[in-house]
């Protein structure tokens, strides 16, 4: 039996250190941001290279928030991509902007840059590339054409946690950067939340503002703001965990390389992280035509699997009045078809990862015949 993932096992871990921040946390009575907030928010700006970092309830928060400090609003534009979670659109139009998506990139698997130009209108006002799986988009050429365009640039970075690109962390390049801490990613609370880094003081006073009510004293409403604070004991959990991402991130990237050595004799696509990027795994996925045969056989073998995303969200029910029809972003819609998720989390050994190497060859032969 191979889990998909084991949470379990990373607070067998650091059972002590998380215990006794939380019950700090509860004897100090912060219970909404506070001292152990604060403390994390520091040290995750200082992970992330960047002088902000505002903590906030969710990573569809830490989006919603970053859009309107950016000035997105009605009749606006944003551009970015259907291969993501629905929070990155649902933000977008919370904003009440409209989303515009382009095409993926079919090696990266992330936001395809020579599609963007095309996609500009005089109503487009943002460019928000999500960093799926743990693997940052191409940056470079993406905010080459905002600074020429002169459009703001919103990282969603919730799957990206330590990722870099050419030296640079993930959430630092961008005018803003977007984190979630729900309990399974990289960096995960014990319960929701999210945080917006940025470089910019200007666009942090106005995310400070808007997370806790627009006040800028209490009771002082300068804006009309949001409840979206994040809970005492979520920033205590979280810099606990700060002392670990780092041994955490390498453990994911060690089973990675492990899938990839296994991997390499199978015709299926895997990723295929440039050499100036560090992916940091929150999904080790594959691509193979047969993907709903494979995932029913290794999970009758015991494999945790699961499939990020199965439908995009232009083809998603909900979103529909958005205009997209099937076919209209070939690669993102193949890869919804065939993406299938691999267990991968720090605590995975080289025994387990063999394990799961036997299983979808066992499947993927059967399916080949």
């Amino acid at each position: 039996m191979v889990p998909f993932l084991d949470l379990k096992a990373q607070y067998r871990q650091i059972k002590q250190e998380v215990d006794a921040a939380v019950f700090r946390s509860l004897e100090s009575t912060q219970f909404v941001l506070g001292p152990e907030v604060h403390a994390f928010e520091e040290r995750f700006a200082d992970y992330c290279g960047v002088d902000h970092c505002h903590a906030v309830n969710s990573g569809t928060s830490a989006l919603h928030l970053a859009l309107l400090a950016a000035g997105i609003g009605p009749g606006d534009e944003v551009i970015t991509v259907s291969m993501t979670f629905v929070a990155t659109t649902a933000a977008i139009i919370y904003s009440g902007a409209k989303p515009v998506f382009v095409d993926i990139d079919p090696v990266t698997w992330t936001m395809n840059p020579a599609l963007i130009e095309a996609a500009i209108t005089p109503r487009t006002k943002a460019i928000l590339p999500v960093h799926l799986h743990g693997l940052m988009a191409d940056m470079d050429p993406i905010m080459d054409i905002a600074r020429r365009r002169g459009l703001v640039v919103i990282e969603d970075a919730a799957q990206a946690h330590g990722a870099e690109y050419k030296g640079r962390r993930a959430g630092s390049i961008g005018d803003l950067g977007c984190f979630s801490f729900y309990p399974g990613k990289n960096l995960g609370a014990y319960g929701e939340g999210g945080a917006v880094v940025t470089k910019r003081p200007d666009l942090a006073q106005k995310v400070a503002l808007l997370r806790d009510w627009g006040q800028e004293t209490k009771y002082n409403h300068v804006v009309a703001g949001y409840n979206y604070r994040m809970d005492g004991i979520q920033g205590a959990v979280l810099d606990v965990k700060m002392g670990y991402i780092e041994s955490w991130t390498e453990g994911r990237r060690s089973a990675a390389a492990q899938y990839d050595r296994a991997l390499a004799k199978f015709p299926f696509a895997r990723p295929r992280p440039p050499a100036h990027s560090r992916h940091v795994y929150h999904v080790y996925a594959i691509a193979l035509p047969y993907r709903d045969q494979v995932l029913k056989s290794l999970q009758a073998g015991g494999i945790g699997t699961g499939i990020h995303y199965p439908v995009p969200v232009h083809l998603q029910k909900a979103y529909g009045n958005l205009g997209y029809r099937a076919g209209d972003f070939p690669v993102t819609e193949k890869f919804a078809k065939e993406f299938l998720s691999l267990p991968i989390y720090p605590e995975l050994t080289l025994e387990k990862v063999t394990e799961v190497v036997t299983q979808l060859e066992k499947a993927v032969v059967v399916e080949a015949v």
